[in-house]
């Protein structure tokens, strides 16, 4: 009898891996306790993680290596960071799995392969050195981990992440920010840019997608503290994290940890398990639009309806409000920015801008 897709994939894929690196794992007497993320699985012979793709192997715990799930070349805005490079592209890497199982995933084929049948996407195999000379090929700024979640593959993205610093490319995660004070550490050297999803402030919520709230807020507040340029995304879904309260409560608790970081409000669409559920309307992102500034953030952004949401796409100077980036979409129009600063008063504009390109 023929083994099923998940199977093979699952030898396919633990036959490419690494050893953890020794600052994400601390040996116990009953297996190998895994620091890449907020689960911190104690992980027995034999056994995977909450994962499903780090595992103990002869008391090593083994990692994903050598492979990319996806790997395109992105407007850096569809990340989305709206505050570094406008208008550049970056790499964007994916690899396969998750540590969570968000019931309204808009990336589960890749996220949740091994957990579910219908989520069988294919590694294509590739070192770390061609990643970085495909990146210096199309003149991206920044390499991205990002499709599923990089936490849990961090020692690949490092890997490449090192290599790419003598060209001058910063490192961005695309994160769910359930992180561990020892991965951030892990990782400081290397990657430059990180967006976490703030996807509720129920820990309710949080419990039924797969961690505690507390994890994602400790993330942003030592993300911040350790300096990587931090950009939030909350995907506003109907009847789940929509209401002025809760959205007033993200508001507030990320303008008490800077009013700089910027706030993304993007729109849900029906997806995995959700297909039945209510698009989010324009007039949603609005409301949470107008309960971020009033929370006190400086840049607060309405993504994923291009053209319905008015200035609410676009940079404007906090001081003065001039428009000093025009998008629309993923695309950047105009880009005013002058040596990181408004045009208009001169107030320096938050970000990580390099050579930026309008």
């Amino acid at each position: 009898m023929s083994s099923s897709p998940l199977i093979s994939l699952r030898k396919l894929l633990d036959e490419h891996t690494a050893p953890a690196a020794t600052e994400l794992t601390r040996l116990e007497d009953d297996g190998v306790r895994c620091l890449a993320c907020g689960h911190r699985c104690l992980v027995r012979e034999g056994k995977h993680g909450v994962c499903q793709i780090r595992f103990n192997r002869g008391g090593e715990l083994r990692v994903p290596f050598g492979y990319a799930s996806s790997l395109a070349i992105d407007p850096i805005e569809k990340k989305p960071f709206y505050h570094a490079f406008p208008g550049r592209d970056a790499l964007s890497l994916g690899m396969l799995g998750c540590n969570l199982h968000c019931e309204y995933c808009q990336n589960w084929i890749t996220s949740q392969t091994l957990r579910d049948e219908r989520a069988v996407s294919t590694p294509h195999f590739v070192s770390p050195e061609r990643v970085v000379q495909l990146a210096i090929e199309h003149d991206c700024p920044v390499i991205t981990s990002t499709y599923n979640e990089p936490l849990i593959t961090s020692e690949w993205a490092a890997a490449i992440l090192t290599l790419a610093k003598p060209h001058g490319i910063k490192g961005g995660y695309v994160s769910n920010g359930n992180s561990t004070p020892e991965v951030l550490e892990f990782l400081r050297p290397c990657l430059d840019l990180y967006k976490i999803d703030l996807k509720s402030f129920k820990d309710a919520t949080y419990r039924r997608l797969g961690c505690a709230l507390e994890n994602v807020l400790d993330t942003i507040r030592r993300a911040k503290g350790l300096d990587y340029w931090v950009e939030i995304v909350t995907l506003v879904v109907p009847e789940l994290n929509d209401s002025d309260d809760e959205l007033r409560q993200m508001a507030d608790f990320i303008a008490s940890v800077s009013p700089e970081i910027p706030w993304h409000v993007t729109a849900f669409h029906p997806d995995y398990k959700l297909k039945d559920a209510r698009r989010t309307p324009a007039e949603t992102l609005l409301r949470a639009y107008e309960i971020g500034r009033t929370a006190g953030l400086d840049y607060v952004y309405a993504g994923n309806l291009a053209g319905m949401v008015g200035d609410c796409e676009h940079t404007l100077c906090p001081k003065c409000g001039t428009r000093v980036i025009e998008r629309r979409g993923f695309s950047v129009r105009t880009n005013r920015l002058n040596n990181g600063a408004c045009p208009g008063c001169g107030t320096a504009i938050a970000g990580v801008w390099g050579e930026c390109r309008s």
